[in-house]
């Protein structure tokens, strides 16, 4: 059996904490190695647990979640990956900690699912980085799952850009306007979207010519 994967909380609320706690018992596959409530203390528990996922908030005391980045990234060999999960929703600190290499950030409140799906995403891609050597198709979807995000246009949200993410793997071969209408947007700002998965190799376009008329653009996950 593979070792857990190794989750660093960081949030000043300790219920909240708690809950996180809770919440990634259930899941199987992941372990909490340490909790931390201001950033000094996140920067010492990470120094010292070396986990492989920290959730990370961005309101802290001491210093904030970015600081907390920008101090342990200069250290060498250090390797994790983080989930912001955070009421900060100003486009400074979203740029700010992309830049910073924060691979999923969750604006509260968000859902049990939404979190749910971006610890499995990367429980999934860990597992895949233990093969000692990938199949083409495993290649594919590692720099899939890390570069379909990109640089955002004007107008979009990472959180809805997940929401056509999730939605097209359970709605595979559909159209804009399908997808549209199962995320709650016009056809035209989820294609926006689509072009944007496809673009950064995430997902593929096709045309449909089954129906008579003008053929339709069809979209699936690369993976």
């Amino acid at each position: 059996m593979s070792e857990p994967i190794r989750v660093l909380i960081v949030d000043d609320d300790e219920v909240v904490a708690r809950l996180h706690e809770a919440f990634l018992a259930s899941i199987e596959g992941f372990v909490v190695c340490a909790t931390a409530g201001t950033g000094p203390d996140a920067v010492a528990a990470i120094r010292t647990t070396a986990p492989d996922i920290v959730l990370l908030d961005m309101h802290l005391p001491g210093f904030s979640g970015l600081e907390v980045l920008r101090v342990v990234r200069g250290d060498p060999g250090r390797r994790f990956e983080v989930i912001a999960v955070t009421a900060a929703r100003d486009v400074d600190t979203v740029r700010e900690a992309r830049r910073a290499g924060v691979r999923h950030y969750l604006a509260k409140p968000f859902s049990s699912d939404d979190l749910r799906r971006r610890l499995v995403d990367l429980r999934d891609e860990s597992a895949v980085a233990r093969t000692p050597a990938l199949a083409q198709a495993q290649i594919d979807d590692v720099m899939a799952s890390r570069n379909w995000t990109g640089t955002l246009p004007k107008g979009l949200s990472p959180e809805t850009l997940e929401a056509i993410r999730v939605a097209l793997g359970e709605v595979p071969d559909a159209s804009a306007a399908q997808l549209g209408d199962h995320v709650g947007l016009s056809r035209v700002s989820a294609r926006r979207y689509l072009e944007h998965l496809v673009n950064g190799g995430a997902a593929t376009r096709a045309l449909d010519y089954a129906s008579a008329g003008r053929p339709t653009t069809r979209y699936r996950l690369t993976s």
